[in-house]
């Protein structure tokens, strides 16, 4: 696995953070363009802007992945209290893992999965899920760490 350090997401971090979210905004979209937004010219600002925004928050947490001083990916997550629309108590919820297409397949998503899912039960979460329908490559690493199938989304559109 590839040493990069992982810590916590800065203002300084916008303009790659948004280049990220504007992948994952891409990847989704790609797999269901129906379902998923997509990206358009002010992606990459809003969605950096959002970032940094929930760096401030004390449920949120964002973290950064880098290599040679170069911030390689980014992983979302916050602590949610019972969610009784998703019928489930208190968890950490992991909402996004995005690592740059060029370093890929060197354990930096693992090493981000893993330091947030420390820090979410660290922080008194009972449990840690996510979603990753559609992406096969994120299933194969949440379960390879311990995750199950639990859910499947379904969605009908107005015809």
């Amino acid at each position: 696995m590839t040493q990069v350090p992982i810590r916590p997401a800065t203002a300084a971090d916008l303009s790659t953070l948004g280049q990220l979210g504007k992948l994952l905004v891409a990847l989704h979209h790609g797999f269901d363009p129906d379902r998923f937004i997509g990206p358009n010219p002010r992606t990459e600002h809003a969605y950096g802007s959002f970032l940094t925004s929930e760096t401030e928050r004390r449920q949120a947490l964002v973290l950064v992945a880098e290599k040679a001083a170069t911030v390689v990916g980014y992983v979302y997550a916050e602590l949610e209290r019972n969610d009784y629309m998703a019928l489930r108590g208190p968890a950490g919820v992991i909402h996004d893992l995005v690592v740059d297409p060029g370093h890929r397949r060197e354990g930096i998503g693992r090493k981000l999965l893993e330091a947030a899912i420390a820090e979410l039960f660290k922080r008194g979460a009972p449990r840690v899920v996510l979603s990753a329908e559609k992406n096969e490559t994120a299933q194969r690493l949440f379960s390879s760490s311990g995750f199950r199938r639990t859910m499947i989304e379904m969605t009908r559109e107005l015809e």
